[in-house]
């Protein structure tokens, strides 16, 4: 009785030790706007220079971009639309001139319309490791220098563009609102953690180069039955245009209101996380470390009210990210996987995890205040 008295005794020191190292939801909310605003005073100095030269430099690389703002701005910020030239293994003045045609090539009804030029004149122009650093760094000062709304950002991408956002779509999928493709190839793109972002598909009925016409009818199939799987997800649309080559006749510019109806939720109840072959250790409110990024990986993972249920993963550990947005951290949460309880009790909310996250994207709408690093069993 003497024993089970000390257990019990232990068990409620531990439990308080750990909810009074953390901060209360209230001196969360009071850390997190104190770090933003420094964030943003910050950025508005560090990268002033950045903005007024519209080019990013990345180690070696640049990225060269220009845009154009319309409308009036909403209350929530304005809408952002990243427009990807095509061009690809060519001459630079061919991929410059690409670039400038695609300055050209869409207009938006309100937000920023932003045409990057590739850093590079490769073949896979838009789908290098380097693209997605550059994307969010881009992302990121625009949300500060633009007041652009980071729930409302949106990639579209023509030819060698197209092959682009086929990759960058899915694996930075928890970036975007939503993705259009137009006239490209997916390559070894695959759609799968496409769960909770729009995707449409658009060619030529006669644009048989490298069988585009063909390999977009094959993705839409994947997406078509993935949805199926999924009812709620993959919202998409895929369409082959008669009569068409590789050019459409802007009749593709369709797709901007289309991607314009929707907002991303920064916080999906469900994810499903492929890595590509270009590695992320963060997607939504799954991070991965160690040996746990790996190219090709899959977790599945949801939220519901205060469990956190990991449905499959083929990586021995998983960083569950967490705030109070998703469930209330002054009670207890359970991470289950396969039946198999991996963490029950309170989470302290910390300081450092919110800093952690705002570094990573400068994003407002995605900080977490508390972590749960789980082992997978084998």
């Amino acid at each position: 009785m003497q024993k089970l008295f000390w257990v019990l005794s232990l068990a409620l020191i531990c439990t308080v030790a750990v909810a009074a190292e953390g901060l209360s939801k209230a001196e969360a909310a009071k850390v997190t706007q104190g770090l933003l605003k420094d964030h943003a005073e910050s950025l508005l100095v560090e990268r002033k220079a950045e903005m007024d030269s519209q080019v990013i430099k990345l180690g070696d690389l640049k990225m060269p971009y220009w845009y154009k703002t319309f409308g009036e701005a909403p209350k929530g910020g304005r809408s952002l639309y990243i427009s990807l030239h095509g061009g690809g293994g060519a001459p630079v003045t061919v991929n410059d001139q690409q670039w400038e045609n695609q300055k050209r090539l869409y207009t938006v009804k309100e937000g920023v319309y932003l045409v990057p030029r590739a850093p590079t004149n490769t073949w896979n122009l838009w789908h290098q490791s380097h693209i997605d650093r550059f994307f969010t760094r881009l992302i990121e000062n625009l949300i500060v220098f633009e007041h652009v709304n980071p729930n409302r950002v949106y990639v579209l991408g023509y030819s060698a563009g197209g092959d682009g956002v086929y990759q960058i779509g899915p694996r930075m999928a928890d970036t975007w609102a939503a993705a259009s493709m137009m006239a490209g190839h997916p390559n070894d793109a695959k759609p799968d953690s496409l769960l909770n972002t729009p995707f449409s598909i658009q060619v030529g009925a006669l644009d048989a180069a490298y069988k585009r016409n063909q390999v977009a009818l094959q993705w839409g199939q994947l997406l078509d039955d993935l949805q199926k799987a999924s009812p709620t997800g993959y919202e998409h649309f895929t369409k082959v245009r008669a009569g068409k080559g590789h050019w459409m006749d802007r009749e593709d510019a369709m797709a901007i209101p289309w991607m314009a109806k929707y907002t991303r939720d920064p916080l999906p109840r469900r994810i499903v996380w492929l890595q590509d072959a270009e590695t992320h250790q963060r997607f939504y409110w799954l991070a991965v470390r160690g040996n746990s990024i790996k190219g090709r990986s899959r977790i599945v993972a949801n939220v519901d009210a205060q469990t956190v249920t990991i449905e499959s993963s083929t990586v021995p550990e998983i960083v569950i990210l967490l705030n109070d947005k998703m469930l209330d951290l002054d009670h207890d949460v359970t991470v289950l996987y396969r039946g198999k309880t991996l963490y029950q009790g309170l989470v302290a909310r910390q300081q450092k995890v919110i800093a952690r996250t705002l570094s990573e994207r400068g994003d407002p709408t995605s900080l977490f205040c508390a972590e749960i690093v789980v082992k997978i069993p084998e």
